[in-house]
């Protein structure tokens, strides 16, 4: 059945996406909001354990809380969930708009940024815990390819409009401020949609709903997820992939930031500031929009498992002629070519990234059950969470400030080729249960 045949028979399919585009669109805007106030401000300096320590602040409390939050995603209705997320979401992102206007310290902000991005995720969760409940099985690769494909594109544009909005009035906390408030757009419309949904259509099934107190449910919601995806070797292959990604991306992103805080040479090369670091966003999404092409034709072919075996050998390689230069780069004219390679990296690793990514939503949506599915979506989010966090404050422990250290770099690509191995373990623990 044509694509346009199965969204026309499926409505719910078009506003679910509605909702995760809209979301997504708010959550770029925010974010690069939130890293021009934070990390590219002028009026406010930080280093790298600085750096980490911003993002601690703003994942690891949701890291621990998600996978009880996902019991709750198998418990209520999902409807109801996205509807007053997005309206929370809303009025948090006013919050933090006006705490920037009003110079509020770093450690309030980041503590309300954390809250708008622990909403996000748990959107997120939810809009991914759903889309089986409105599409069949057979499109649910197709469907999470082009999902991301246009949720990448928003979340880009939201990205870019910060900047550009940034760029008019200027960097500093009233910039800031301006960008971060009209971010909150993409939640108000992501409420208005979500409203359009009848009750208990996005799940879970009242039937399917478990009888066991809901606070003893949350409380064992880490458990619960874990061990749905051990029972399947898929699943823990799809999560060994992510976890391991993640990790390198941390210590990648770190490095972006780091350069990119420099003043660019000779006013030639990769910009820098918050307008390179876009750029650098801009060459991931558009890698993450090429593997919602490359995902849904490697997976038939391959099988699940050695898609995300290939993509993470092409990260090593990436990581490797590709991102290894900007540590060795001792000149103008050095770092300049290191600029440019690495964001040709960034491209690459965002095609790597993202085929990983496609290949465990369908995993999980395809293996793991109504009931639990929620709960697996936000242990996802905490393997995504976690991985990245750790990877950020132990390289911000050994990284110099001007981000360029071969040591770092190669441990990331020693990363990858572990996360293959312990891949290779799972395969094998899977053909002796058999």
């Amino acid at each position: 059945m044509p694509l346009r045949a199965v969204l026309r028979e499926s409505p719910g399919v078009v506003r679910l996406a509605a909702v995760r585009f809209a979301g997504q669109f708010g959550d770029g805007m925010f974010q690069a909001a939130l890293s021009g106030a934070i990390l590219f401000n002028p009026e406010r300096q930080t280093d790298p354990l600085a750096i980490a320590a911003g993002f601690a602040v703003l994942l690891l409390p949701y890291s621990l809380v998600g996978p009880y939050a996902g019991a709750l995603l198998d418990r209520w209705d999902r409807r109801a969930v996205l509807l007053a997320a997005n309206v929370l979401r809303a009025a948090l992102i006013i919050v933090v708009g006006t705490g920037l206007l009003m110079g509020m310290g770093e450690t309030p902000l980041l503590l309300l940024a954390l809250a708008v991005v622990g909403i996000s995720r748990f959107v997120l969760t939810g809009v991914s815990a759903a889309l089986p409940r409105v599409l069949t099985q057979t499109w649910l690769v197709p469907m999470n390819s082009v999902f991301a494909t246009v949720a990448s594109g928003c979340a880009g544009l939201g990205a870019a409009t910060s900047v550009a909005v940034i760029g008019v009035i200027g960097a500093g906390d009233f910039g800031s401020a301006v960008a971060v408030a009209l971010s909150g757009v993409g939640s108000v419309l992501g409420a208005v949609l979500a409203a359009g949904f009848l009750p208990r259509v996005l799940g879970p099934a009242t039937d399917a709903v478990p009888r066991d107190n809901t606070v003893h449910a949350i409380a064992t919601g880490l458990r619960t997820g874990a061990v749905a995806v051990w029972e399947s070797v898929q699943v823990t292959t799809a999560m060994l992939g992510i976890g391991t990604h993640r990790i390198v991306f941390g210590v990648n992103t770190l490095i972006m930031v780091l350069v990119l805080r420099q003043a660019p040479m000779d006013g030639t090369g990769l910009s820098g500031g918050l307008v390179g670091f876009g750029v650098a966003i801009a060459a991931t999404a558009a890698g993450m929009l090429v593997a919602a092409v490359v995902a849904p034709l490697l997976i038939p072919r391959l099988g699940r498992s050695r898609t995300v075996v290939v993509s993470l050998f092409v990260a090593t390689l990436v990581q490797l002629t590709l991102v290894t230069p900007i540590a060795l780069a001792d000149s103008g004219a050095g770092r300049q070519h290191g600029h440019q390679l690495l964001l040709i990296g960034a491209f690459f690793l965002g095609i790597a990234g993202q085929t990983i990514k496609l290949t465990g939503d369908a995993t999980m949506q395809i293996d793991i059950d109504d009931v639990r599915r929620g709960q697996v979506f936000a242990l996802q989010d905490t393997v995504f969470n976690i991985a990245f966090l750790l990877a950020i404050v132990i390289a911000a422990l050994v990284i110099p400030e001007s981000g360029r250290s071969l040591t770092v770099v190669l441990g990331g690509a020693a990363i990858y080729c572990v996360g293959i191995a312990a891949i290779a373990l799972n395969t094998r623990r899977g053909a002796l249960t058999r």
